[in-house]
């Protein structure tokens, strides 16, 4: 599985392996990051979707 490396990250001080992406507060799943045509979080399993707000 050579695609594992770009979901986790590992913190060497503490030892620690965290998720880079958020997880989907509607199934669990893991969402993906669009920057275009808006940025958001999307999960492609159920469809939930988060804009993200840009502050200027």
């Amino acid at each position: 599985m050579s695609w594992v490396h770009k979901l986790y990250e590992y913190d060497y001080n503490t030892g620690k392996i965290r998720l880079k992406n958020k997880k989907c507060p509607r199934c669990g799943r893991i969402m993906a990051f669009h920057k275009k045509p808006r940025p958001r979080w999307h999960c492609g399993y159920c469809h939930y979707t988060e804009f993200v707000s840009q502050t200027k």
